[in-house]
């Protein structure tokens, strides 16, 4: 094996393992009644995605058509691929595995468990694919892009717009149809368990280096480059939340900190490899204030999105797409190819590159908006999306799945019962 699907098969394992680590990073934050409810939503999402990747979601999202808008069904079921073909269908595998576990954060606490199992695949296949396809999709002939945003000129390495902003504002989208959580927000719903959302913190930001660096294998200056920017921009985030927590609300808070982890990830999501220097500081930090500031609005707009799901992912990738028009460097972007992609306007290019990662932006959320809240509706409409009111105060681990998190009663006991 060589050195670069050694390392694309360490990346794939690496994405894979975020899941379980998101499942934590949300599973500490919602009330204890509800935890067990949060982890198998996320851990559904890595036994559903899959089976819908591998029959038709790969060959749709990834390439062999000319239209520019989806793919075809060369590859589905797998057919015609070789073990490089395997290795990088895996890889692109975790990546639509974690992207609608995202949206799991927003609806927590209220939404039933039979709704989230037909949404999760639902969502992936008539959002999240033809999604992909307009960045990333290629002619399989050449390998040219050929959807159509790709194809016009926007950037997006390892999933800015592809996942942060299309699974944050399909969050928008999920928590207008469902409703706010009973007593949101007069009544206090702090996280139950921070060092839970700690231990997740560190299994995302342990796997993000394989999720932004993954796609470069083969490059060793790419894959540094984005292993580099990956671990300042986590870093600034945290710095700089911690800083604008303190000036606004007087504390450091062990939450703010892995928030402030996880906006500035985000943030360089889209710009891992397309950047260099002492960028990566600069979109972690930028995102570290701004999503602070961006979660404030919930409370001024009236949407509960319980664990700052737009906040953070829609608002984070947002400003690592746009930044990527200031910043973007062909000496470290292009490298083998110095003409394939345009410079930011801080390194000699003009505002062509800022007008396309802005248009791709616009495109997704609207798409992502409009597509998801169709569905919503539309399982609304015959099964329900939330539990009853009573099932809810109850807590959805007992009414929805019939376990605890925590038995109590036999830690009261001490092993003497």
């Amino acid at each position: 094996m060589e050195g670069g699907d050694a390392w694309l098969l360490t990346s794939t394992v690496l994405v894979l393992f975020m899941t379980p680590g998101l499942a934590l990073f949300y599973g500490g934050m919602v009330r204890s009644k509800n935890v067990l409810n949060m982890l198998l939503m996320n851990i559904y999402c890595a036994g559903i995605i899959p089976l819908l990747w591998v029959t038709v979601g790969a060959s749709l999202s990834g390439g062999g058509s000319g239209n520019g808008f989806i793919g075809n069904l060369d590859a589905a079921g797998l057919k015609g691929l070789d073990g490089s073909g395997l290795l990088l269908t895996a890889f692109l595998m975790t990546f639509a595995v974690i992207t609608p576990a995202l949206i799991s954060g927003a609806v927590a606490d209220r939404m039933k468990f039979s709704a989230w199992a037909i949404f999760v695949p639902v969502w992936s296949l008539l959002v999240y694919t033809p999604v992909v396809f307009w960045i990333y999709g290629v002619d399989n002939g050449d390998g040219s892009l050929v959807g159509w945003l790709g194809a016009r000129g926007s950037l997006d390495f390892a999933g800015g717009t592809a996942i942060h902003v299309n699974a944050g504002v399909a969050a928008l989208a999920m928590v207008l149809v469902l409703g706010k959580r009973r007593g949101w927000p007069r009544e206090a719903m702090p996280p139950h368990n921070l060092p839970l959302v700690l231990l997740g913190t560190g299994i995302l930001w342990f796997g993000w280096f394989g999720f932004n660096s993954g796609g470069a294998a083969g490059n060793t200056a790419l894959t540094a480059t984005a292993l580099m920017n990956t671990f300042l921009a986590a870093s600034a985030g945290m710095i700089a939340w911690l800083i604008v927590e303190r000036i606004r609300d007087g504390h450091f808070t062990l939450l703010g900190a892995c928030s402030g982890v996880v906006a500035g990830l985000v943030a360089i999501t889209p710009a891992a490899a397309f950047v260099g220097g002492l960028a990566g500081i600069a979109f972690g930090a930028v995102a570290g204030i701004v999503c602070y500031l961006a979660i404030q609005q919930k409370y001024r707009f009236g949407y509960d999105d319980s664990l700052d799901v737009v906040g953070v992912h829609m608002v984070g990738g947002i400003i690592g797409g746009v930044l990527i028009g200031f910043f973007a460097d062909t000496s470290i972007l292009g490298q083998g190819d110095p003409e394939a992609f345009d410079s930011g306007l801080f390194f000699g290019g003009g505002t062509a590159l800022l007008v396309e990662q802005v248009l791709a932006i616009v495109v997704v959320l609207a798409f992502s908006f409009i597509v998801t809240a169709l569905i919503a509706k539309v399982i609304d409409a015959t099964i329900g999306l939330r539990v009853d009111e009573n099932d809810e105060q109850a807590g959805l681990d007992g009414t929805e799945h019939a376990e605890t998190g925590y038995n109590l009663a036999d830690l009261g006991a001490m092993g003497r019962g």
